[in-house]
């Protein structure tokens, strides 16, 4: 269970008044204008079509132009937002643990040949991998805070567009990450952080934060094949064959179990939705990178980093689907049964996150928006974020308006959705920074202001 205090109506109330209230601090242009569009984002009946649907709501004040000014030549201080987000309530594992998520989510733009700063995305395809397809869009990398419990609730800390997905500019680079990192101290629990297999730069991720106290999983590793440890650090180990890189060993392949050797630790486990689940893990494997992705502008050698490789079995998966066995990577090594237990059991935890990119999506209308630059994008996109981030702070709060065919829901167990139906009831409790609207409309007197003369002549006369 996590060791995050659930509390009441007021405070929660407070909570989020606090953080509207700092929000509105890190709108530095067009302040007013985007923070009610966070507002209407929540108080709009349904699923968001398009930003311009939003004025129709009862609780906007402006224009559609004001809308479109906020969203095109507003400004948001990210780096000042990502401090606030990391300043919230972060929930934490019994033994005080972190766990974060790393994903990627695609803002799919085919048809905008206009905008710049679009990448091909690759896009799964239902029919097998046959079916796949590279679509232009703007692909994000959300980092996530996740709870131990099966709740779909997260906390999202940070988002950044294809400008910044490099390893110079990785979330571990931002204060709000800092900020997130000051919480571990030495001889408190590791950070753990688990991403899936389509992340780039997974490696290079994991040589910035282990100085962090952090710990990066990832799905299917970085490759197809690993080596083992290098023969100057592992006595007894084979040299390397001829015209093989410098410092490995034996090749590792998922594919062939004559390679992989005795396991370093092995576990069984029974879950309640998977039935027994048994993990193998092989410690000192490390990942053959080569000059692409990461690593395109690397001179010399490529690094050898250690790390750890886990395989996990279950019997059966709560869909009815083939139980493949998943391949796990950690930058952790010399783990015991122990440490093993809580990787895979944390990396399940990760599907939280795609929960929630889902509700963005569907609900909040993140891709929805036909916005032509990625400055734009990247502001709806804080705004998306910090949406979310009022409904999770308002879970105590909010009453349950179910449909007549829902189940009700336990106490503090509402869905993000559900929440969202009840914000306009909390809304009036809450604080409002933002100022009203200036009046804009001519006066009664038929002239929009004082002037102090009329228009002036076409033609003037010399003095004589």
């Amino acid at each position: 269970m996590s060791l995050l205090p659930d509390p009441g109506p007021g405070e929660a109330v407070a909570k989020a008044s606090r953080f509207r209230d700092e929000l509105l601090d890190c709108l530095t242009a067009r302040g007013d204008e985007l923070f009610e569009l966070v507002a209407e984002l929540l108080c709009a009946d349904g699923p968001v079509i398009s930003p311009v649907d939003l004025t129709l709501v009862a609780e906007h004040r402006r224009g559609h132009g004001a809308m479109y000014e906020a969203l095109n030549r507003g400004n948001v201080d990210v780096s000042r937002l990502r401090q606030v987000l990391a300043g919230l309530p972060i929930p934490q594992a019994a033994d005080g643990r972190l766990v974060l998520a790393v994903d990627i989510s695609h803002w799919l733009r085919p048809n905008a040949p206009t905008s710049a700063d679009r990448l091909f995305c690759h896009v799964y395809g239902r029919n097998g991998r046959s079916s796949d397809q590279f679509i232009p869009g703007w692909p994000y990398s959300f980092v996530a805070a996740l709870e131990t419990d099966r709740a779909s609730w997260c906390q999202p800390l940070s988002a950044s567009g294809p400008r910044a997905m490099s390893p110079r500019s990785l979330p571990p680079r931002s204060a709000g990450w800092s900020r997130t990192r000051s919480r571990w101290t030495a001889g408190t629990s590791e950070t753990a952080t688990s991403s899936s297999s389509s992340t780039p730069d997974t490696v290079p991720r994991a040589c910035l934060i282990s100085c962090a106290g952090c710990r990066l999983r990832s799905s299917g590793g970085c490759a197809r094949t690993g080596s083992w440890a290098s023969p100057s650090q592992c006595h007894g180990s084979p040299r390397p064959r001829a015209g093989g890189r410098r410092g490995t060993g034996k090749e590792f392949r998922f594919a062939k179990p004559d390679t992989w050797g005795e396991p370093d630790a092995a576990t069984v486990q029974v879950a309640d939705r998977y039935g027994t689940a048994r993990a193998m893990a092989w410690g000192r494997i490390h990942p053959l990178l080569t000059t692409r992705s990461a690593w395109i502008g690397h001179t010399g050698e490529l690094p050898s980093i250690e790390s750890t490789l886990i395989r996990l079995e279950v019997d059966h998966l709560p869909g009815g689907g083939d139980p493949l066995p998943v391949w796990l990577w950690s930058s952790a090594t010399g783990l015991s049964g122990e440490d093993v237990d809580v990787r895979w059991q944390a990396f399940l935890r990760r599907f939280d996150l795609e929960h929630t990119l889902r509700m963005i999506k569907q609900t909040l209308g993140w891709t929805r928006p036909k916005l032509r630059t990625l400055d734009a994008g990247d502001r709806w996109t804080w705004l998306i974020i910090a949406a979310h981030t009022q409904l999770r702070l308002l879970r105590q709060a909010a009453a349950d308006l179910r449909r007549p065919w829902e189940k009700p829901a336990e106490p503090g167990r509402l869905t993000p959705a559900r929440i969202r139906r009840g914000f306009r009831n909390v809304r009036p409790h809450l604080v409002c920074p933002a100022r009203a609207p200036k009046p804009s409309r001519p006066g009664p007197d038929g002239r929009s202001a004082q002037r102090t003369g009329g228009q002036p002549p076409a033609m003037t006369w010399a003095s004589s």
